[in-house]
């Protein structure tokens, strides 16, 4: 028995119910904003598996945060340990 693929089954009715259910669940006001985090993250997903970070897509309007720099070294432990501040209980 073959299998029937999915777009075969979704039909304009099904869709229109579906459509109503998430502005009813979510509002109409938030649809268009988990829309664009979801275009948002796709497009950092693909950035990730291409293998190119910190390329983000100039069109996604994403900016880092003031007072922030994109190259950022990790803190380092101090040369000498005697000169380190303990830490507070």
């Amino acid at each position: 028995m073959p299998m029937t693929p999915i777009y075969a089954v979704i039909d304009a009715p099904i869709i229109a119910i579906i459509i109503a259910a998430a502005v009813i669940l979510f509002g109409a006001e938030r649809i268009p904003k988990l829309a664009r985090s979801m275009g948002q993250a796709k497009k950092e997903f693909d950035a990730a598996m291409s293998g190119k970070p910190g390329q983000p897509d100039p069109s996604s309007g994403a900016q880092p945060a003031p007072g922030t720099s994109q190259t950022s070294s990790p803190p380092t432990a101090p040369s000498d340990p005697s000169t380190a501040t303990p830490p507070q209980p």
